[in-house]
């Protein structure tokens, strides 16, 4: 069962949360493995994708937004996207395009920085959008200050994080074949102060912090991937007094949901224009889409795709158009 469980130091400005998904990941590869056009993703994609998600998940659940959070890298390599997409309910999905041959021991830099050029973008797309309104979206190279590439997604997203946010962040990411999971520990802003520069410890100076992310980062991947919420806590923090939170878990946990529809599908038929969608009838019998995220495949014969350009008002009764 995946689920997300957050806590808080007492008496301490400093949160945390761990993500261990499950089914839901397990469903995100399942897909992806039945589908005979693409097959499987190689296992360093398969990690790089599921820490993607668990981030993801860490990340929607810290800043609680009505919206989707939108995780992206791209580069050069042979991994030309990664996407992971979570809804506010935690709800989510994941993809990649993979170009090229990528080896058992390619590492970030060889999948997606080859030349350096490689980028991570979050994007915070909200539900309600104002008129006008467009998507906020952070943008970070995959390398560090000295320009060195990063080889460690979790290394990207706290670099991410201090540049966007100004908050001491420190992230253990990991993923298998069956489990993607995180842990995410934070420093909180002072009470009253919108930035902790403004504070007088300053980024980086705080003595319970830093111990706190020590312990953090003292995690193993194998550990975070085998072991139980409850086991990696008290492992961990034994010695501090930890506040727990009831975990999202079932349906207010962290799920995989696809937002593919027909309807959606329609609509990016119908901005192709008329002309490109005959085109594509001609030469195939039929307009045939499929999502990357779930699989699902849409097709539209040649009645299904002249409905989409035919007005309302024009069609013989009993005719329903595809909205």
């Amino acid at each position: 069962m995946s689920e997300l469980h957050k806590f808080l130091f007492d008496g301490l400005p400093v949160r945390g949360m761990v993500v261990r998904l499950t089914d839901a990941w397990q469903e995100i590869l399942q897909r992806r493995a039945a589908n005979s056009s693409t097959g499987a993703y190689p296992p360093p994609v398969r990690e790089l994708l599921g820490q993607m998600v668990a981030a993801g998940a860490l990340m929607q659940a810290n800043i609680k937004f009505n919206g989707a959070l939108i995780l992206q890298i791209y580069g050069d390599g042979p991994v030309k996207l990664a996407v992971a997409e979570i809804q506010p309910d935690l709800s989510l999905r994941a993809t990649a395009t993979v170009m090229g041959e990528v080896a058992d021991t390619h590492r970030l830099s060889d999948m997606v920085n080859v030349s350096n050029q490689g980028r991570c973008a979050i994007t915070l797309d909200p539900k309600d959008k104002f008129p006008g309104q467009q998507p906020y979206q952070g943008v970070v190279p995959l390398f560090g200050d000295q320009r060195e590439k990063l080889d460690k997604l979790s290394d990207v997203l706290q670099h991410y994080m201090l540049q966007s946010e100004q908050l001491d962040t420190t992230l253990v990411l990991a993923a298998n074949d069956q489990v993607a999971a995180g842990l995410l520990i934070q420093r909180l802003p002072s009470e009253g102060e919108n930035n902790l520069q403004t504070n007088e410890d300053g980024i980086g100076k705080s003595e319970d912090y830093n111990r706190l992310s020590i312990l953090a980062s003292s995690l193993t991947q194998d550990e975070l991937l085998s072991l139980d919420v409850d086991t990696i806590l008290h492992r961990l923090f034994w010695e501090e007094k930890v506040l727990r939170f009831v975990p999202a878990k079932d349906s207010s946990g962290p799920r995989f949901a696809c937002t593919c529809s027909r309807e959606r599908v329609t609509r990016m038929i119908r901005s192709l224009g008329q002309e490109e969608a005959n085109s594509i009838v001609a030469e195939r019998g039929e307009i045939e889409v499929g999502c990357d995220f779930c699989g699902q495949q849409y097709r539209f014969d040649p009645v299904d795709a002249a409905q989409i350009f035919t007005a309302p008002d024009a069609q013989p009764p009993g005719t329903r158009v595809v909205q």
